[in-house]
């Protein structure tokens, strides 16, 4: 469950936790068009013109009156029911007050022991479910409570260590690697600034963030923005604070799970059900009452008679034999160390039709591997593999693309000796490494293929080196694409021997070849869905990532690769065509979380009873859509 994610500089305790739906939020963060244009499309001079700021950020006043103004940089807290809510809450329905009222009509008649049975059952039941609610909302306090709560702001021209609540817009704040990013801000200056936005927008990789304008107005394609939540994973950067709290990308998704919780299809048809016994009880009980006193039967033995009727019409177990099935399901679910905040959700879980699955860190691992390793000509080879997963040991990077080399040959490095590197620079798009081992000195260059393919002037054929024409290199960037048509993520490795470290210059390389990388299935991914599929349970992927991704990702889960909608596709359609596309597609790429909540919406318009089911904050909102 998502709730407060705000800390820099944190000690994150994990635990899974599946958190109920809430009523929607249902919009993307309106609040950034709520001013014009949104943040990452305008100058730097722009947007402080607008938040009425200097390039050397706040004065400690005057973040204290921006922060009496703006609020707290923190999400609205759910409103939470204390124990006596909860059980007024519970005791107002239908079947509990038909059995109120049957248990006191029978202490008043006398039959304490009858009574005392029906309030005593009754009783039980309320207090189950109020329990088990109320100890899943202490373990989600519990993980919200596990994250610290520090960032660095300038503040009287110097950066001081500061609450993240306290950040307002108009700040300067610096974020480092491996902090969370604390607010929505506008990229001024980074070195080597990568931040990992997958729990944001379904990216998997890091995206590079630089200082410029942004040309779109979509969160996953602003490459001179930091979102908070965010996490830096490489480098650092100087940024503009924009937005805090609810303001904010993150914050305008988290919302909706401060939203009060509707009711369930389970609790609606419970309600139901007891609203129609209450009404058959409530007939008949008068209608015998009447007809016995009209013929001539004493008036309290008749009440007597009504009574006992009435009893026995109402299902006394049936609350309580519902809270407790339920609550064992709930049990053996917190065995499997799921979180279950509310036991209807249990019942509805069985009645699904279609789920609607994230694609990162949900269908996928989110852990990148490599997936291929060829030489120039497409051909599978170790080579590049090998030269990649030396340059990623030696050179010490270690970004996501650096572990998955190095994870898929752990002793390649064996034999090598580091002589000189020269770190990966997002401006040139590559980085190297001298090294010496069992093939002399030689330079490493891994990156971009086409920084790469343009310091080479020759490629790899067999043992040998073949002068690199134009046609060789437009096959090679040939090979990059057909790789992006398959969801792959591709980077070239190039090397060249060195007589001495003073001759070991970039240019003239040798190209080795292509190191395809992929964000894979979980290894059970595929069985679940069938077994969905088998259950009668239509399976849709709604994915902030690449369309591309997505329809390779369905394949390999087994859902067909049919079309993908993408998140302009569906702003473009109006609620009728959108409902009439839903039931047809199953895939869906690059949504924004206002554009999921209306692929859920427009399921449950033609009937289906719809689950969904995510990781990130971007999922939040059409997780909280009521089913």
């Amino acid at each position: 469950m998502v709730d407060d994610l705000q800390s820099p500089r944190r000690e994150r305790k994990t635990a899974p936790v599946i958190s109920e739906c809430r009523s929607p939020a249902a919009h993307c963060p309106s609040s950034l068009h709520d001013h014009g244009p949104v943040f990452w499309t305008l100058a730097p001079e722009a947007l402080r013109a607008r938040l009425a700021c200097g390039p050397d950020g706040l004065t400690a006043s005057e973040a204290e009156r921006r922060l009496a103004r703006h609020g707290p940089n923190r999400d609205a807290t759910a409103r939470v029911d204390g124990a006596a809510r909860a059980v007024l809450r519970r005791s107002s329905e239908p079947l509990a007050l038909i059995l109120i009222a049957a248990g006191l009509v029978t202490i008043l008649t006398g039959d304490w022991a009858g009574g005392a049975v029906i309030i005593a059952i009754l009783t039980l039941s309320i207090g189950l479910d109020t329990i088990q609610e109320g100890q899943a909302l202490r373990a989600a306090e519990a993980l919200r409570q596990s994250v610290a709560l520090k960032a660095e702001a300038r503040r009287d021209g110097a950066f001081r260590v500061v609450p993240v609540e306290d950040l307002v817009p108009g700040d300067v704040i610096r974020v480092r690697a491996g902090d969370l990013v604390p607010a929505d801000a506008l990229v001024l200056a980074s070195v080597g600034f990568a931040a990992a936005e997958a729990a944001l927008t379904g990216e998997p990789y890091p995206v590079e963030k630089r200082p410029g304008l942004g040309a779109s107005t979509s969160p996953a394609e602003a490459t001179n923005a930091l979102f908070r939540g965010a996490v830096a994973q490489s480098g650092e950067a100087i940024a503009l604070v924009a937005a805090t709290g609810r303001d904010t990308v993150f914050g305008a998704a988290a919302a909706s799970l401060a939203e009060e919780a509707g009711p369930s299809p389970f609790q609606r048809d419970l309600r139901d059900l007891g609203l129609l016994i209450a009404r058959l009880t409530l007939v008949l009980v008068l209608g015998i009452l009447v007809v016995r006193v009209a013929f001539g039967r004493p008036v309290v033995e008749s009440l007597l008679f009504a009574v006992a009727l009435a009893v026995g019409l109402t299902p006394e177990l049936l609350p309580m034999i519902t809270t407790v099935t339920l609550a064992r399901g709930a049990l053996r679910m917190a065995r499997r160390k799921v979180i279950v905040k509310r036991l209807a959700a249990i019942h509805d879980l069985g009645e699904m039709t279609v789920l609607c699955t994230d694609k990162t860190g949900t269908l996928t691992s989110a852990e990148i591997t490599l997936a291929r390793s060829l030489d120039p000509a497409g051909v599978a080879t170790p080579r590049p593999a090998r030269l990649g997963a030396v340059a990623a040991a030696l050179g010490g990077d270690r970004g996501p693309l650096d572990a998955a080399l190095v994870g898929a040959s752990p002793e390649a490095a064996m034999g090598w000796r580091l002589v000189r590197q020269r770190p990966f620079d997002y401006a040139q798009r590559t980085g190297s490494v001298l090294t010496d081992g069992p093939e002399g000195l030689t330079l490493i260059i891994k990156g971009a293929p086409e920084a790469v393919l343009a310091r080479c002037t020759a490629f790899r054929n067999g043992t040998e080196a073949s002068s690199l024409g134009a046609s060789e290199r437009e096959a090679a960037l040939a090979h990059v694409r057909a790789l992006a048509g398959e969801g792959f993520r591709g980077i070239a490795v190039a090397s060249r021997p060195a007589l001495g470290s003073a001759e070991a210059r970039e240019a003239d390389l040798v190209f080795e070849g292509l190191c395809a990388f992929a964000d894979p299935p979980k290894p059970g991914a595929a069985a679940a869905l069938a077994a969905l599929t088998d259950a009668g349970v239509r399976v849709k992927i709604l994915s902030g990532d690449d369309p591309v991704v997505v329809r390779h990702l369905a394949g390999l889960v087994g859902l067909e690769r049919g079309e993908v909608l993408t998140g302009p596709e569906v702003a473009a359609m109006n609620d009728e065509a959108l409902a009439a596309q839903v039931r047809r597609v199953d895939a869906y790429g690059r949504l924004s979380p206002d554009q999921k909540v209306r692929v859920v919406k427009a399921l449950q318009g033609g009937g289906e009873v719809v689950g969904f089911l995510g990781d990130g904050i971007n999922d939040a909102p059409a997780c909280g859509t009521p089913t």
